[in-house]
């Protein structure tokens, strides 16, 4: 009885509302490469809510986010945070489910990887909403990750494929996705960065407080489980960072995200003295970081991109990658967790000239995207 009351109301508010749009996020990767879009809805007027998990539970992973980037805050927050796979998913899809029937949207947006985008994307679907997904497509055809899993499971439920390349598309081809509903829009990436680059350069002191310089450090995150939760992997990067860093005769500038420092503590790893561990910073400070770093150390798919839009070689700290874009385009070198060959990616690396062509669009993937949702 209730989902029959609740389904006639929501039908009630699609009647009265054809573009209403749901966007939900969860993480500072979401909230960064959904602000575009965020934008382009406030820009045309359109009937939009946002739904944030709180997946990211920090302050430094998540409000700065909104502030810095002066976007409205999120009508709906579920305070989800941290906990098994199952567990977190399991809350955001009943707390999702309920959002949805109260307030009738016509399409969801997802973005990304996360759990979020999973509970997000099977909450709509089961209540036949169409979901669009926001960078469809990746793979990195490792199952043991959790986040190809939920790529693989959203693209395969959602109504419309946002691709951010022609590779991107080619993969959801081959799985037999219908061709009608894939687009090549670019990533919203590339429009974050160009609509707050300059503001980067004006407002970020970050440098100066840090007191390093242009090309003369190495800046790393390290984040995802597969890493940070396996003792012998989280030592063989310390390791390779150190020795790089001795290698190149610069430090490693490392903004740490709690999962990493709490994993340290928990192995007992000590980092050396030319790892400068620092609290986690906010997205127009970490522009300018990356900008200036004289190579990037990560395991962050979104760092890969934006070391390759902004021209700074990357190494990746993983056994494989789903932006293989940026490898074939010179800016990145899937490097993994050994030592030697964490030093032998970035010597090689380092060679190439920061001149490489940006793979994933001019920076209108927003525009594209709420074009496509609101015309259909």
């Amino acid at each position: 009885m209730y989902m029959e009351i609740t389904s006639n109301k929501m039908k009630k508010n699609l009647k009265n509302n054809p573009h209403r749009i749901a966007l939900i996020i969860g993480t500072r990767p979401e909230i960064i490469k959904m602000s575009p879009i965020i934008r382009e809805c406030v820009k045309r007027g359109l009937d939009y809510f946002i739904i944030h998990s709180n997946q990211h539970y920090s302050e430094k992973l998540d409000t700065i986010f909104f502030n810095e980037l002066n976007l409205p805050k999120p009508k709906y927050n579920l305070e989800i945070g941290s906990g098994r796979h199952g567990e977190i998913t399991g809350k955001m899809l009943i707390k999702i489910e309920d959002i949805l029937l109260k307030e009738g949207p016509n399409i969801v947006l997802v973005q990304g990887d996360t759990n979020t985008v999973l509970s997000g994307g099977l909450a709509a679907k089961k209540l036949n909403i169409p979901v669009g997904h926001i960078e469809a497509g990746l793979r990195s055809n490792d199952q043991t990750m959790p986040e190809e899993i939920n790529r693989i499971v959203v693209d395969h439920l959602a109504t419309f494929l946002f691709c951010p390349t022609p590779l991107t598309q080619k993969n959801l081809l081959k799985e037999n996705l219908s061709k009608s509903s894939v687009y090549i829009t670019g990533n919203t990436v590339v429009d974050a960065l160009f609509q707050n680059f300059k503001i980067a350069e004006k407002k970020s002191l970050i440098l100066s407080t840090l007191e390093i310089k242009p090309l003369k450090y190495i800046l790393t995150t390290v984040h995802r489980q597969e890493n940070v939760d396996n003792k012998k992997k989280l030592v063989s990067i310390v390791n390779g960072l150190e020795k790089l860093s001795l290698k190149l005769r610069l430090p490693v500038i490392l903004p740490s995200h709690p999962r990493f420092i709490k994993m340290l503590q928990q192995f007992s790893i000590k980092t050396g003295p030319d790892i400068k561990l620092i609290d986690p910073v906010g997205y127009l400070d970490f522009l300018i970081l990356e900008k200036n770093a004289r190579i990037i150390a990560t395991d962050s798919g979104g760092v890969q991109e934006e070391a390759c839009v902004l021209g700074t070689p990357c190494i990746t700290l993983r056994e494989n990658t789903e932006r293989p874009e940026t490898v074939t385009v010179g800016a990145n070198l899937v490097a993994g967790t050994n030592v030697q060959s964490i030093l032998k990616s970035a010597n090689k690396i380092l060679k190439n000239k920061r001149k490489w062509k940006n793979p994933f669009g001019k920076g209108d993937a927003a525009k594209k995207i709420i074009d496509i949702v609101t015309k259909k």
